[in-house]
């Protein structure tokens, strides 16, 4: 039965009659680990870009909903061009992958033609098709540690973490695109440092997309799903968690005896902890409407897909 006022509903009645259209549609729902609460809890898979591209990768289903940004979505499409992808917000972009354009990409690749482009996996397609190589916050440093010291590499786009990388490898010849994370170059040193004092027994944790001064008093940098991993294993019971607030009902499902602080940001708004708005414009009532009108669709033309897979089945290989 299909639903004419999404108003009129509660929660639960959406929440049904979304699992009833994936069962009907042979439907599997990847959700990032940035979703909303509501979205984590429905989803088939929750992970990061890494594990989602494997899932996206691994699954039988016919129809891939993509509960995460236009260009995880893309990824999904690009490794599995004969199931329809479909994302509940066509508007849910990326700072960082709208900061690299690919003209611009190619006007450094002629200024530096030995040097491989490694591709953070935050990207468009087309970038993805001009890269040597794609990787995940999850799988970068073991990518990067692969290529022959001597040779160049050009890391794209986010220059936070190609600093970090840098700085774990030692590699002098890597040049760095200017780009950046709205959610990760938000945080506030100084407010962290408040929270620090107010909080001694706490560690902070941080994804190496953040500004290097959150990372240089971090106890833990990983991935998403290494900060996962970690509070759940370490020691300690209280976590100041420097990534998007989307994790943290994660962590505290799967910790719920340990406190989870979200580490505050620079501008004065109603949250206090750092929030990627484009990733909670996936709503439950757009999912709704997502898998009941199968669209809106990704489409990606077949030449820029087989070009885009290259680099992406290297990582995968990898």
């Amino acid at each position: 039965m299909l639903i004419d006022n999404l108003l009129d509903i509660s929660r639960d009645v959406m929440i049904r009659h979304i699992m009833e259209l994936k069962k009907a549609k042979n439907a599997v729902l990847l959700a990032h680990y940035y979703q909303n609460y509501e979205v984590q809890n429905i989803a088939d898979f929750v992970g990061d870009s890494l594990e989602l591209s494997r899932k996206a990768n691994q699954n039988s289903a016919e129809i891939i909903v993509f509960a995460g940004v236009h260009f995880m979505a893309e990824t999904a499409k690009i490794l599995n061009p004969s199931k329809k992808v479909l994302l509940p917000d066509i508007e849910a972009g990326c700072s960082l992958a709208d900061s690299c354009k690919s003209q611009d990409l190619l006007t450094l690749k002629k200024l530096y033609p030995d040097y491989l482009v490694m591709a953070y996996i935050n990207c468009s397609a087309e970038i993805k098709a001009i890269s040597d190589i794609i990787c995940t916050s999850s799988n970068a440093l073991k990518i990067l540690k692969s290529i022959p010291k001597e040779q160049g590499v050009i890391f794209v786009p986010d220059k936070n973490l190609g600093r970090y990388l840098k700085s774990q490898t030692n590699k002098k010849n890597m040049i760095l695109w200017e780009g950046t994370c709205i959610v990760h170059q938000d945080f506030s040193i100084e407010k962290i440092n408040i929270l620090k004092k107010k909080h001694p027994d706490a560690k902070i944790i941080a994804h190496p997309e953040s500004e290097e001064h959150v990372l240089t008093i971090a106890d833990f940098i990983g991935s998403t799903s290494a900060l996962l991993t970690f509070v759940i294993t370490d020691t300690a019971k209280k976590f100041i968690v420097a990534t998007e607030a989307g994790i943290l009902h994660r962590m505290r499902n799967h910790a719920p005896e340990k406190i989870f602080i979200p580490a505050p940001i620079q501008v004065d708004n109603t949250c206090a902890c750092s929030e990627c708005t484009y990733m909670k414009k996936n709503t439950l009532e757009k999912l709704y409407i997502c898998l009941r009108d199968e669209n809106p669709e990704i489409i990606i033309e077949e030449s820029l897909r087989k070009e885009a897979l290259l680099p992406l089945q290297k990582m995968l290989n990898f």
